[in-house]
């Protein structure tokens, strides 16, 4: 059976893929690289608590056999662009390079539909540009999960999502051309990768939009 490897695991989504792969019989050991503890108390479980500031003093520890990154924030919760972009870009691109050079074969990524490192929202083209670079690294498989708003019960307040995801809901439910961008909820989406990686994967890069996502459940 196989090691997954987690970061982002105390999210909204993240949590929801460490409960998976706890259920799943396809892993032996299910590692998380966290500031915190998560309150799970499971023998496959393995909690590393980290300063992803001095990644080069751990990475001999990321060992596993696919990788799962549910790690992300927001500028008004980071407090800045420079603190967004340090965890939405720079841990999660020094967490890929010393997994690729430590052999994991396997990666699932949250990204964004529609990124691109031209685009003019801040949030899109740093998503653009972790995508970028994880397609630079030897992995056998890259997966890139491309939901629309994510909602759910968060630690941290965020209206604008709440709203969105209203909004969002209704406009998909009535119009046709929308129905790409119906929210999810972390649950749902966490439930979504993990059968996923339960599947029968070919090698090589793929993109999961939001039919898709649904069609996992």
């Amino acid at each position: 059976m196989k090691t997954a490897l987690v970061i982002g695991a105390t999210g909204l989504t993240g949590k929801h893929i460490v409960s998976n792969l706890l259920d799943s019989n396809a892993y032996a050991k299910v590692v998380i690289f966290t500031r915190r503890e998560l309150p799970l108390d499971n023998p496959k479980l393995v909690c590393k608590i980290v300063d992803f500031y001095k990644i080069d003093e751990w990475a001999g520890e990321i060992q596993g056999d696919d990788l799962f990154s549910a790690l992300g924030t927001t500028i008004k919760q980071a407090g800045s662009k420079d603190n967004f972009y340090k965890v939405d870009y720079t841990f999660q691109a020094n967490f890929l390079k010393h997994a690729a050079a430590n052999g994991v074969g396997r990666v699932f990524l949250i990204s964004a539909p529609g990124v691109s490192v031209r685009s003019p929202v801040f949030y899109n083209r740093v998503k653009a540009k972790l995508d970028t670079y994880a397609r630079t690294l030897a992995f056998q498989t890259l997966v890139f999960f491309r939901p629309s708003i994510i909602y759910g019960n968060r630690e941290d307040s965020r209206p604008g999502e709440r709203f969105g995801e209203k909004l969002l809901s209704f406009t998909a439910n009535w119009v046709p051309s929308m129905k790409r961008l119906k929210p999810i909820s972390g649950d749902e989406l966490g439930s979504a990768i993990v059968n996923c990686a339960q599947s029968d994967l070919a090698p090589g890069e793929h993109n999961i939009e939001w039919s898709a996502i649904f069609n996992l459940l």
